[in-house]
């Protein structure tokens, strides 16, 4: 049997009962289902392969649901879905209707929380720890967090309340020296320093049993000049932050080696205390293709298991976006781009190759992006932040205080707008014309193509003022009609006009003209010109169709200010499917935007 283990034991339960040769067998076994799964389904390969012996020795040493598990992002939880009894559904994962790929309550009682995003883990579990001491349970709580996801600052607010609080927390740092873009800044620094040196306590505990066998002075040594682990932490391993902080620090350990994992959990949780546990792994562990080569299988659409080739990825809008920027910045040495580490993700990286002095990866910290780029537009710089629409969804409160306050002029690029398809609840891109169209004096564009995008930046740079925002999907050019002004209107024949914009102008433009309406296309779609409000009155019916939260979008707006107005957007969250299955679903397809229409005419 291909997965004898994994089709057999009852888990977690059964993980208890293995000896250390069936352990690595599971562990050989995880990997081949996980790399046969994401090379037909996509999703993320090297952090999950990263993981699966520390996934393994969690579930040997706590008892899940009892004690808490929490993921950071949850990207690298596959292994612990396999470990919790959804073997029989991983086939369906990231496909409608079957396994998310991150961690989901509504999925399992296993996944504690919702985790999609950076840095959330110890904050959460904290909580969770938290919780459980009020009511006497004395079970644990571990979050599992990157070194990537520590260079955002709700981490550290997590790591600052929890350090204290008394509660059974265990931090599980997973210190592997990659995150989506290379990792930056002085806690990258300060981490490799911690993965060099030999563990804090075995180096103290040796310095005290050699004082110790001193004869007659020894111990009065040890005592009258205090060689404990201050003398060390200062003079030996200049490494103090974790137990300043009020953490017990156990590591680092071999993230790979079965037996220390356990060991150094067993201790951990032993302390009935706030734990830092440093795990060293490797990504990608186990599959050559992706040990070498970590950043291309971070997030993959699929590949070839057996060579490791990945589809030549195609140019997109967030390539156009990224070279856009590049060749503006040659003409103008004001322009600076700011990512949060996200430089080949938002199609930054093309700037780094022609101005690598003018391009700011600040780690994952879009919050800090934000209030940064304020300083760099106060100090007369025109910055442009990268960010996809679903992370700057963190930025709200600077984007009103730091930019918006002082007419600050700063541009966002946002990639992913709108549904993004298998990633699920968490990155669907819905949510930010909502909240950015509530900011006072903020300008929203969304092209539709290519020729647009670039159009759009050009004037959000060299154009306007304050703060701007150009949005644009996750995909390839697509089949539209150009415009080059803020909005456009096909057609002045029918009673009947169909409006659109970004994306979902492909569908709407193409059912306008099979139904023989009026199309109406906005580029610029926010604030809503008068002229476009004019239009809209004249005609008996108008439908609005867009890849948004209905509450706050432009369609809502436009309901309000004309009694003729039906809207087609999004109520709640989209849950992870194809794009196409979702467009379907939410009635924004070509065939359902004319079956709408078509419904409603005489």
């Amino acid at each position: 049997m291909k997965y004898e283990l994994l089709s057999s034991l009852t888990l977690p339960k059964d993980i208890k009962k293995l000896n250390i040769d069936d352990e690595k067998r599971l562990c050989e076994e995880i990997r081949e289902k996980i790399i046969e799964t994401v090379s037909k389904n996509g999703g993320h390969l090297a952090s999950n392969l990263g993981t699966v012996e520390l996934s393994v020795a969690i579930h040997r040493v706590f008892d899940s649901p009892d004690d808490k598990i929490v993921f950071d992002v949850g990207h690298q939880s596959y292994a612990h879905k396999l470990l919790t009894g959804r073997f029989d559904e991983f086939d369906s994962l990231r496909c409608k209707d079957g396994l998310c790929g991150f961690m989901n309550p509504s999925e399992s009682i296993h996944d504690p929380v919702i985790s999609g995003h950076s840095s959330t883990s110890i904050s959460s579990a904290l909580g969770l720890a938290q919780g459980m001491k009020l009511k006497g349970d004395n079970h644990h709580a571990v979050a599992v967090i990157g070194d990537g996801a520590l260079t955002g600052g709700l981490s550290y607010e997590g790591l600052n309340n929890a350090g204290r609080s008394g509660t059974n927390l265990v931090v599980i740092l997973n210190y592997n020296e990659m995150s989506i873009s290379k990792n930056i800044g002085g806690i990258a620094e300060y981490l490799s320093k911690l993965r060099m040196k030999k563990s804090y306590k075995k180096v103290k505990n040796a310095a005290i049993r050699m004082l110790e066998a001193v004869p007659l002075v020894g111990r009065s040594i040890k005592k009258s000049i205090s060689f404990s682990k201050d003398i060390i932490k200062e003079r030996l391993l200049h490494i103090t932050l974790f137990e300043d902080l009020g953490f017990e620090y156990v590591g680092p350990v071999d993230g790979h080696d079965l037996e220390s994992l356990e060991s150094a959990l067993l201790y951990a949780k032993s302390l009935n205390a706030p734990v830092m546990v440093q795990v060293n792994t490797v990504k990608g562990k186990g599959y050559a293709p992706a040990e070498n080569n970590p950043g291309s299988f971070h997030g993959v659409s699929g590949f070839d298991p057996t060579s490791g080739v990945i589809p030549k990825k195609e140019i997109c809008f967030s390539d156009i976006f990224g070279k856009a920027v590049a060749r503006f910045a040659d003409e103008d040495k004001r322009i600076v781009a700011v990512t949060a580490a996200m430089k080949y993700g938002t199609g930054l990286n093309y700037l780094n190759k022609t101005h690598p002095e003018r391009l700011f990866d600040v780690g994952i910290a879009e919050e800090h992006a934000v209030t940064f780029c304020a300083g760099l537009a106060k100090s007369g710089m025109i910055p442009v932040f990268g960010v996809y629409s679903s992370f700057l969804q963190r930025c709200y409160d600077q984007l009103i205080h730091d930019v918006s306050l002082d007419n600050l002029h700063v541009v966002l690029g946002i990639g992913n707008a709108g549904i993004v398809g298998e990633d699920g609840q968490t990155h669907q891109g819905i949510m930010d014309v909502p909240f950015l169209s509530t900011i006072p004096n903020a300008k929203i564009y969304s092209p539709s193509c290519y020729a647009e995008l670039e159009h759009c930046l050009n004037k959000a740079i060299f154009c306007d003022e304050g703060l701007v925002a150009v949005r644009y999907p996750k995909c390839t050019d697509l089949d539209v009609t150009p415009c080059l002004d803020n909005y456009s209107l096909v057609g002045r024949s029918s009673d009947t006009l169909i409006i659109s914009y970004g994306r979902e102008s492909e569908s709407a433009e193409k059912a306008a003209k099979s139904l023989g309406c009026d199309f109406m296309k906005l580029v610029c779609i926010y604030p809503i010109e008068n002229d476009i409000i004019d239009i809209i009155s004249k005609y008996k019916r108008a439908f609005v169709f867009e890849e948004s939260q209905y509450e706050g979008s432009i369609g809502q707006k436009l309901e309000a200010r004309c009694n003729n107005v039906t809207v087609r957007a999004i109520n709640g969250f989209v849950s992870h499917m194809k794009y196409s299955e979702a467009i379907e679903l939410y009635g924004l397809s070509e065939k359902s935007i004319v079956d709408t229409v078509k419904a409603d005419l005489p």
